[in-house]
């Protein structure tokens, strides 16, 4: 199993922290830029949430 299978892993069986953990990441760099990224910030978590909710295990 390589690391990346390992990541996607545990993304799918903590989803709910991971995307807690882009919001905070996002809002850090809004604050020490001055929100003058805001656009691009808010761009990039999404992309990372849509990542995150295709990695969670398909439930049958």
């Amino acid at each position: 199993m390589s690391i990346m299978d390992k990541v996607k892993e545990m993304l799918g069986q903590h989803s709910d922290k991971a995307k807690e953990g882009v919001d905070r990441a996002g809002d850090m760099i809004d604050e020490r830029t001055g929100g003058k990224h805001a656009k691009q910030v808010d761009m990039a978590q999404d992309k990372a949430k849509d990542f995150i909710d295709r990695e969670k295990p398909q439930q049958p």
